[in-house]
């Protein structure tokens, strides 16, 4: 299977907008990276699903994930659009199909649906939504990506769960060209989501850039394939990695500092690779041969400088 490449556009969630005071400006920052990549090689751009920034909520610009993925599906023309992943807590999983079934149809068939359990404990709380132990979540999940898979499947499907109940909702239409939205669910948990990932997922994502991880998951999503008689290889295998590409001698610290804003050095220089074009090929290279085939880029400080896309996009095609 070909690698492919994403990049994330900035939305807020990891303190990437705080330089830009002015909440339009900084929504026309992301839909620049948006253009940016559009106008490239790139065969996707991505969008959280949060409320409240991270490493800690802050008062601070973080932009929905839906209603921003319905705008950016008009602003663009090719890229595909994708959310990594939606927050199954949100939004009621009937709903969450109907969502991206218009979505899919407005950006004319560009829409990578994604799909999680969700973790971020205080933002639920916030929002009002029900915070529970892991274990009803991920039942709650399960049967949440069996209602999406008959919401865009099935006419007027029927199910009645814990969790979740549908009684023959009408999901017309199901995508664009009469086809459902392709589905990308998230997280690597053995017993649960990669289990529905085998039955149900177009893609998946898994190891955050770690190939021993990737490596690992993608054995057992292999099994449970196997199991269900699904085709491992028609199954994209995600991976995501954090990157801030600089040139041969730069100091990190100071090449970084628009782009981490009040953000902690010591904490923005963990979770980052900063590197060299070369040095980040080779984490690249390192995902794909763990068993990746698609690696989704966060780039912090694209809201700043364009030219990180860009940059970052060389990386890309050096797999393409």
């Amino acid at each position: 299977m070909t690698s492919r490449f994403g990049i994330f556009v900035p939305q807020g969630w990891k303190m990437d907008l705080t330089e830009i005071a002015d909440p339009v400006e900084q929504w026309e920052a992301m839909t620049n990276v948006a253009k940016r990549a559009d106008e490239g090689s790139w065969d996707s751009i991505w969008l959280f699903d949060h409320f409240h920034t991270v490493p800690e909520p802050s008062d601070n610009t973080t932009f929905e994930c839906w209603s921003a993925t319905a705008a950016l599906a008009r602003d663009t023309k090719r890229v595909n659009i994708g959310q990594m992943v939606g927050c199954n807590g949100y939004r009621n999983p009937a709903l969450y199909a109907k969502i991206a079934s218009t979505v899919d149809v407005a950006s004319h068939g560009r829409l990578y649906a994604g799909i999680g359990a969700g973790w971020y404990e205080h933002e639920w709380k916030a929002y009002g939504y029900e915070w529970t132990d892991v274990k009803p979540r991920m039942a709650a999940f399960r049967e949440a990506t069996e209602i999406i898979w008959k919401m865009w499947t099935e006419d007027k499907p029927v199910y009645d769960g814990k969790h979740y109940s549908i009684d023959a909702p009408i999901n017309l239409p199901k995508g664009a060209n009469n086809t459902r939205p392709r589905f990308w669910i998230g997280g690597g948990g053995p017993q649960v989501t990669l289990k529905l990932v085998a039955q149900y997922a177009d893609a998946a994502n898994i190891g955050g850039g770690n190939p021993e991880v990737i490596k690992e998951k993608a054995a057992i999503l292999r099994g449970h394939c196997e199991k269900v008689g699904r085709d491992y290889d028609e199954i994209t295998k995600s991976t995501g990695l954090n990157v801030f590409p600089i040139d041969a001698g730069d100091d990190p610290k100071k090449a970084t500092e628009k782009a981490r804003g009040p953000q902690n050095w010591d904490k923005f220089s963990k979770d980052n690779t900063i590197a060299t074009e070369d040095e980040i090929a080779l984490k690249v290279e390192a995902a794909l041969e763990a068993g990746a085939d698609y690696v989704i880029f966060y780039v912090p400080g694209v809201a700043y400088d364009l030219d990180l896309v860009d940059r970052v996009e060389r990386v890309a095609k050096r797999f393409a």
